[in-house]
């Protein structure tokens, strides 16, 4: 008994200079962290270059004057933030560059680095390449371009939209350089899927915008897409046949002297459908070759159909002596 009260004893005596032992190890590391940090080090580092206040009738074409790499002397709690979050020089158009030509000309002296909030006095700056940056731009155009819906929409049976489907805006403006923008003809929106639909859509659609065009600007990234669905419906109308250019020296008859048509409506438009609405034609100039039969056209329609089709699809004639 008295030699496990012993062991016990010395063991946890032992355990606490063990975390005594860790806790002094853990403390010099932390120690020699801050005094590394502390020290001064020159290294180069990729700044990332951001423009900013660009003329909006100018469009700088070289993207790929994207960084400059800048050889600092600084403590290492500053290249700690460095590495852990990549720095950027601010380039204002408005007083960093001079024009020249069709290039805005960038440098180191004209940059004034030290007055920005990237370099305080603790960051030495011992080199900068390159020294001079060249911006080449063009003046932009702007073009307004219609944006054209890319769908796979389907209707439940005997619904349907009137109106079709409405785009808002059905057209955005492009800025950039003309010689690119005179190559875009549409915008597309992305792929609208939609199915067994029966009620009013009105969703936000993005745009598939031309990502390789990375110097061209547009107003919108969606536009609205709005539709109202309504219950649609089938009907027939009888419309009387009308001949034109018969010669003045020919007598002909014809038969049926009217054709049946259908047409497509809302039920809301069905009662509004009317005969005269219609205008059904014969043309004698477009008679068939063998001269035995006319194809009947649709000239005029009514506003409050959404489709029409003629049933009978000849008419036949007779001349008569």
């Amino acid at each position: 008994m008295i030699n496990t009260l012993r062991a016990k004893f010395l063991g946890a005596i032992q355990n606490k200079k063990i975390n005594i032992f860790l806790l002094f190890l853990i403390l010099s590391f932390i120690i020699l962290i801050f005094t590394k940090l502390s020290k001064t080090y020159t290294n180069t580092i990729a700044f990332k270059i951001k423009r900013v206040n660009v003329p909006e009738e100018r469009v700088v074409l070289n993207t790929s004057d994207s960084t400059l790499n800048m050889t600092l002397s600084t403590h290492g709690f500053k290249w700690l933030s460095y590495y852990f979050n990549r720095p950027e020089i601010i380039i204002d158009f408005s007083k960093d560059v001079i024009e020249s030509s069709s290039k805005y000309i960038w440098t180191r002296n004209k940059a004034r680095l030290f007055n920005t909030s990237t370099f305080t006095n603790q960051v030495k700056i011992i080199a900068v390449y390159p020294d001079t940056l060249y911006f080449t731009f063009d003046v932009n155009s702007i073009r307004k371009i219609p944006v054209e819906l890319r769908q796979n929409i389907s209707f439940s049976p005997g619904y349907d939209s009137f109106s079709g489907f409405l785009i808002s805006p059905d057209s955005i403006k492009v800025v950039g350089p003309e010689h690119v923008i005179d190559t875009i003809n549409a915008i597309e929106t992305e792929m609208v899927s939609l199915k067994d639909v029966k009620s009013n859509i009105d969703i936000t659609v993005k745009l598939d915008l031309p990502k390789s065009l990375k110097e061209v600007r547009y107003t919108n990234s969606d536009v609205n897409l709005n539709a109202e669905v309504e219950r649609f419906t089938e009907g027939n109308l009888k419309i009387p046949i009308t001949v034109i250019n018969t010669p003045d020296d020919l007598k002909l008859n014809y038969f049926p002297k009217e054709v049946t048509i259908s047409f497509y409506t809302s039920l809301n438009q069905f009662n509004l459908v009317k005969p005269n609405d219609f205008r059904v034609i014969c043309d004698y100039s477009k008679l068939n070759s063998e001269g035995s039969f006319f194809i009947p056209e649709i000239v005029k329609t009514s506003e409050h159909v959404k489709s029409v089709k003629i049933n009978n699809q000849r008419v036949e004639i007779i001349i008569l002596e």
